[in-house]
């Protein structure tokens, strides 16, 4: 018998509003609760890094969210880059890597059922080995400033370690997020790239997309570059729980809907910006 591998569903938006909506709907509207493959590649971020969001998708997002008392979106996004930290950096980058690397105890602290393994950003700043004392995102950033011509395959970064995460235990909640890679393109422009073997469709997806969205343009501001595009390719897009036919899934599919029938002007969208 022959195996057939199934096709990815590819999804290009101008926002990740648009985006998450679109995976979201795909799921809604179908049989079955994953999507696997599933690749999406979002585009329309400002010349100073602001990222397109729709107000009212990330309300309705945010509002199922704490019905289930779960994270916000910005909870999530945080997980993965800390804005708030690099706002309160004023733009020192040599500061603000400080301020997550001092903040990554205490925040594991503060949770540690679901931080007890790490966070995102602390793989990223914090690896626990490798040059620049484990900072892969400094590393990246010295290479690309520090001289011409240098190859690409070294824009990368590693979440996934097998030295701590080859563990059998029946289910992981960290790492989801195996790794990132920066490309920077012949206009000027730079593409972050993200891959998940697995991700959670309600409860992470949107603040995943804002996270990596904001983490690439960081890195896009330190290389002078303008943030281009994101694309996050997953293994396996699922919507486990809550259940497709949960009340509180009603006004977020409807909010889904409204956002994909809607034209995104700067009048009703909502923009926010890693600077």
């Amino acid at each position: 018998m022959t195996s057939v591998a199934p096709v990815p569903f590819i999804i290009e938006e101008s926002s990740i509003s648009r985006a998450w909506a679109r995976a979201f709907l795909r799921v809604m509207d179908n049989s079955g609760t994953r999507i696997s493959p599933l690749v999406v590649s979002i585009g329309g971020f400002g010349p100073e890094g602001e990222i397109p969001e729709d107000g009212a998708m990330r309300a309705a997002m945010d509002t199922a969210l704490d019905a289930f008392d779960d994270w916000d979106v910005e909870t999530v996004a945080f997980t993965i880059f800390p804005e708030r930290y690099w706002r309160m950096a004023q733009g020192d980058r040599t500061k603000f890597f400080g301020m997550c690397r001092s903040a990554l105890p205490r925040l594991m602290a503060m949770n540690p059922t679901s931080n007890r393994r790490g966070l995102y950003f602390g793989r990223l700043v914090a690896y626990g080995s490798g040059p620049c004392d484990g900072n892969q995102l400094e590393w990246v950033l010295s290479q690309y400033l520090g001289r011409p011509g240098v190859r690409h395959s070294m824009f990368q970064a590693a979440i996934f370690d097998p030295a701590r995460d080859h563990v059998p235990d029946a289910q992981l909640g960290f790492p989801c997020l195996q790794q990132v890679s920066f490309v920077p393109t012949d206009d000027g422009g730079l593409v972050i790239n993200a891959f998940y073997p697995t991700q959670q469709l309600f409860h992470r997806a949107y603040g995943n997309y804002l996270g990596i969205a904001q983490l690439g343009a960081f890195m896009a501001h330190e290389m002078k570059l303008q943030l281009a595009r994101v694309n996050i390719t997953v293994g396996i897009e699922k919507l486990d729980r809550p259940g497709k036919t949960n009340p509180h899934l009603v006004p977020l599919t409807a909010a889904a809907r409204a956002c994909l029938s809607s034209v995104t002007t700067p009048a009703h969208a909502a923009v926010s910006a890693a600077k």
